[in-house]
């Protein structure tokens, strides 16, 4: 089954976007708009046990990605990734290279990154939550968590809404179809060779500020910027500034100039 997917646009180059685990693709409502208007061909989909696209059988989510862009008859495509979407964007980057023309990594996820001793607490009581079957208790965890300061509550609200689908989704799911490992590791990551833009937020948990930074030392051709004023998720705390950000990078070749954008600093 392929994933739940949009395409627009005509232009010679694809950017596909990759949600956060907490969303879905109408996370990039505004993003997707704006790379169409810019003269880009654009994706956003969603991965499997998220938004529509259900748990129908073992997965790794890399290799759906690309299964999506063979459908589509795309060979080459810039991968935006949120969160455990970019984690997902560098998992597919280091399994087939061939496919990714660049990277734009928001507060990504990272292969092999070991949990803090908060992260791996905020995860049990997560699961204690859902395990009492508290399901809007553990949504609101999620929002109060990952939401920074920046987000109003229209922000809240959709991420409410797409954190109740996939938790609905995937909790349905046999365990037996549950994500199969994608098998990379950080010392993999060193071998991306395309350009990478990695956006770190001010007000993130210090868990993804550390990827970030260990990111920004592993990937050869990448640049690091962080958004002062952002939580976990930039594109929608504020979704005009982020649209910005992405149609300069991706539309200026190697990424320069990403760095001049409002409201950045560069470590």
């Amino acid at each position: 089954m392929m994933l739940t997917h949009d395409l627009a646009g005509e232009g010679p180059s694809v950017v596909l976007l990759l949600h956060s685990g907490v969303c879905d693709r109408r996370m990039w409502d505004a993003q997707f708009t704006a790379l169409v208007a810019a003269g880009h061909r654009v994706v956003r989909c969603d991965l499997r046990g998220f938004g529509e696209t259900p748990i129908d059988r073992p997965h790794t989510h890399c290799d759906d990605v690309v299964e999506l862009l063979d459908t589509l008859g795309v060979e080459r495509a810039a991968l935006v990734g949120s969160s455990f979407g970019g984690e997902v964007a560098l998992e597919t980057a280091v399994r087939h290279p061939d496919r990714v023309s660049a990277l734009v990594l928001l507060c990504a996820g990272m292969p092999g990154f070991e949990a803090s001793d908060e992260l791996r607490a905020w995860g049990r009581r997560e699961d204690e939550l859902l395990e009492a079957g508290d399901l809007d208790g553990a949504v609101a965890l999620n929002v109060d968590t990952w939401l920074g300061p920046e987000a109003g509550d229209e922000a809240r609200e959709r991420v409410r809404v797409m954190q109740r689908r996939a938790f609905d989704v995937q909790l349905a799911a046999p365990e037996e179809f549950h994500p199969v490992d994608a098998g990379v590791k950080a010392d993999d990551l060193a071998g991306i060779d395309v350009p990478c833009l990695i956006v770190s937020g001010g007000h993130d948990v210090p868990d993804f500020r550390a990827i970030s930074r260990r990111l920004a030392d592993l990937l050869p051709d990448s640049q690091h910027i962080d958004l002062d004023w952002a939580g976990h998720l930039p594109a929608l705390e504020r979704p005009d500034e982020v649209s910005g950000l992405l149609v300069e990078y991706l539309t200026v070749e190697g990424g320069e100039g990403a760095a001049t954008a409002s409201g950045v600093s560069v470590p």
